[in-house]
This record gives structure tokens, C-alpha cells and sequence, in this order.
């Protein structure tokens, strides 16, 4: 389990920014702090209300220079149509293949709809060294994160 203090876990997944190519977390340190917005799918009710909150949210993470992402186990092709139908001003991480939401422990199951695997709903930042400094998860999918201490978390992540 990914815990405060924590190193963030490397990965290279597809990014959905408009067109398709690929995101390494290592690669993109510079960016830092960084803001994972787990996500369990595109398309959903309190999904969509969740990123769209991040995008009328956006100067404050950019008065920090905080880069925010989603994540979701949608395919990029999905992720880029969510994107544009909500007029999403940041890139979206695919994790088809699950992988993200096992290093980051935020796997969850609906089993009475035989679906596994999603995220939850969760929120880490990462900043310029790696460092996990702030973690939200929620078991409840119908939760949203607190913004405000997010965007806090990235300003004292930027230091």
C-alpha cells in the first residue's frame, strides 16, 4: 500500500490529451507537484461531476504550478471522447491493464454488477523527489475528495 512518505510508484501508461501517447511518472517529476485523481469510470455520475470540479478548479492548482491527471481503467480513446464532451482541460492516465490501481492499493470490485478491478475513488500527490505528501481513498464511490485540502496539499508539495 502507497503511503504518505512514500516513493510514488513509476509507471508508463497511455495518456488521453487530446490525441494518444504515453505518460512515465519519473519522467515527469519536473511537473511536480503532481496530482493522481483516481477515478473509477468515465461517464458516471459522480465521475464526471469529480473531474469536472478538478477542471473549474484549475487556477488553483495552476497558482501552485500543480499538475493535475485523472486516472481510470477506461481505454485513452474513451478517455479523450470523456475529455471532450466535458470540456476537460487536463490529461487523462489510462490503465487499462490494472496496473496503477494494484501498485497504488486502490482496486475496488462491484460484485453485484461482476465488475473488478476499478479505482477507487482517491487522490495522491506526488512532488518534485517522488514523494507521496498527500493520500485521500475512499471506499465509497459516491464521495468526492476535499478539493480545497488537495489544492493545499500540492501548494505545500511544491516547496
Amino acid at each position: 500500500m502507497v503511503d504518505l512518505g512514500d516513493d510514488a510508484p513509476d509507471f508508463t501508461v497511455p495518456v488521453a490529451n487530446g490525441d494518444v501517447g504515453t505518460f512515465s511518472l519519473s519522467e515527469h517529476l519536473d511537473d511536480a507537484p503532481l496530482v493522481l485523481a483516481f477515478f473509477p469510470a468515465a461517464f458516471t455520475s459522480t465521475c464526471t461531476t469529480e473531474m469536472r470540479t478538478f477542471r473549474d478548479r484549475m487556477a488553483q492548482f495552476e497558482d501552485v504550478d500543480a499538475t493535475v491527471y485523472g486516472v481510470s481503467i477506461d481505454t485513452p480513446f474513451t478517455l479523450n471522447e470523456f475529455r471532450r464532451q466535458n470540456d476537460l482541460n487536463f490529461p487523462l492516465l489510462s490503465d487499462t491493464n490494472r496496473e496503477l490501481v494494484h501498485e497504488y492499493d486502490v482496486a475496488m470490485d462491484f460484485s453485484d454488477a461482476g465488475v473488478r478491478n476499478v479505482a477507487k475513488r482517491a487522490v495522491f500527490v506526488v512532488d518534485a523527489d517522488g514523494e507521496v505528501t498527500y493520500k485521500w481513498v475512499s471506499d465509497d464511490p459516491g464521495a468526492e475528495p476535499d478539493y480545497e485540502a488537495v489544492a493545499a496539499a500540492a501548494e505545500s508539495a511544491r516547496a
